[in-house]
């Protein structure tokens, strides 16, 4: 733990001064908002974390940060990587604390990107399971494919996208071509699949804000959700209950892309054990079926491989990553865009001035006045963006608003602009005309924009 702490000393006093005071209507993260562009804008910790508390953040970036490794190892506080895994470290897929991307053409493993796998609750016990699990596992892969192993192992498989064209036209007769992706696995491991396994492929989502997320207040979620869209206005948002593993219990649903886990610290957790391989406490058994034997076989790294005291140094990090402030708030393109976004309805969703909770020992992230452009609820998002998987109380049309806080920065930040759950979006506009369900209204007025129009609501989104 000493050599983290020395290693971090030289980035704590650079970051403590890399922030600035703004105004209050560009702080999309209240005061933990900073003041940061270029490649490092999401890396930040909060602006307003007291220095006392910047080494814990150094010290859980450090874990985030770095790879683990096969075991045994002398490195012991990171040994146990695998046997089967997607990715050694964290920030391999939250490239940045940015957001993943689906594989390029020439790419041998989808790097920042994994497949979700599940089956139909079918049988009486299988429905039983998936009340408190949220989904079924694939029998002989499990949750989740993991297309890595250790050295001279087998992974799982080979995650293979293909794409077929949708053409879409605005009312002026301009035309666009959005990507739909068809996603396979090939090579695989350890037998066949069962035949009615449903796959869902999953880009890393920006890790900026998470803390704020958490901090909003059940009862605020629990207001905004209308199941049964008793007000009439087409939007029936509804929150997602999931099994919360230190509670016991269920909990409202706030992360992942159909909100499928209850807390950071169950997030990272999981995240551990199914993107690493690594077991811990919330999560103490290794992720290999019945039918896959080398993770008996194969030295680990203990019985709780990622410590309850790394886990926390994780969560801390995780809470504590600064949303970057607006740019260009006054322009007057980007004024008329965020007008434009209201008028379209696209606010009903995305919604802003949110106070979060009074957290105890977290004083940075209690009582912001935040604008993550989310109701983190469940909506229905049509055909079109459908995986066809549920998970807890969602369908398999149903998806979590996706926070917009930050939106701008993604190229510079990860060098792309690929968006949706799938990264099937390539810019900011082929991801609003892939809305439906929902949210078919605002598009169809989306589509009825002229081309001065469309480009100030692009500029207002790209100003978030």
């Amino acid at each position: 733990m000493k050599l983290y702490l020395k290693s971090s000393l030289a980035w704590l006093l650079i970051s403590f001064f890399s922030f600035a005071v703004v105004a209050s209507d560009v702080k999309s993260g209240g005061n933990t908002s900073v003041k940061k562009e270029g490649a490092n804008a999401f890396s930040l910790p909060a602006a307003n974390l007291p220095m006392s508390k910047r080494l814990d953040f150094s010290v859980g970036n450090s874990f985030f940060r770095n790879p683990w490794v096969q075991a045994p190892a002398s490195t012991d506080a990171r040994d146990g990587l695998g046997p089967l895994f997607n990715t050694n470290g964290c920030q391999n897929c939250h490239v940045k604390d940015g957001r993943g991307h689906p594989p390029e053409e020439n790419d041998l493993h989808a790097v920042s990107m994994l497949v979700r796998l599940s089956i139909p609750a079918m049988s009486a016990e299988q429905k039983k399971a998936y009340i408190k699990d949220g989904v079924i596992p694939e029998p002989t892969y499990g949750g989740q494919l993991q297309d890595f192993a250790l050295q001279d192992q087998t992974p799982e498989g080979t995650i293979k996208i293909t794409y077929s064209d949708v053409p879409v036209t605005f009312a002026d007769g301009t035309k666009v071509v959005l990507r739909k992706p068809k996603v396979e696995i090939t090579d695989l491991g350890y037998g066949p699949m069962h035949p009615d396994t449903m796959l869902s492929a999953r880009v890393a989502p920006p890790m900026i804000g998470l803390g704020l997320l958490e901090s909003i207040p059940d009862e605020t979620l629990q207001a905004w959700s209308d199941e049964a869209d008793q007000d009439n206005d087409g939007i029936s948002g509804k929150v997602n209950k999931v099994w919360d593993v230190q509670k016991q219990d269920f909990a409202i649903g706030r992360f992942g892309w159909k909100a499928g886990q209850p807390t950071l610290m169950q997030q990272n957790a999981a995240a551990f054990n199914g993107d690493v391989g690594l077991t811990s406490r919330l999560f103490p058994n290794e992720n290999c079926t019945s039918a896959q034997t080398l993770c008996d076989e194969l030295p680990n790294g203990g019985k709780h491989e990622v410590s309850d005291n790394i886990l926390q140094f994780v969560e801390f990090y995780s809470q504590h990553l600064a949303v970057p402030i607006r740019r260009n708030v006054q322009d007057p393109q980007v004024k008329l865009g965020q007008t434009l976004f209201n008028d379209i309805g696209c606010q009903s969703c995305h919604k802003t001035n949110i106070k979060t909770a009074q957290r105890e020992g977290l004083p940075a992230l209690s009582n912001q006045i935040i604008h993550p452009y989310s109701d983190m609820l469940l909506h229905d998002m049509g055909e079109g963006l459908a995986d066809s998987r549920p998970e807890y109380l969602a369908n398999g049309q149903e998806w979590r608003t996706t926070p917009l806080w930050g939106l701008g920065y993604t190229e510079e930040v990860n060098g792309h602009t690929y968006l949706l759950h799938d990264g099937r979006a390539r810019n900011v506009m082929e991801a609003v005309l892939w809305h439906g369900g929902e949210a078919e209204m605002s598009k169809q007025k989306v589509l009825k924009l002229n081309v001065n129009e469309r480009e100030a609501l692009i500029a207002f989104l790209n100003s978030l």
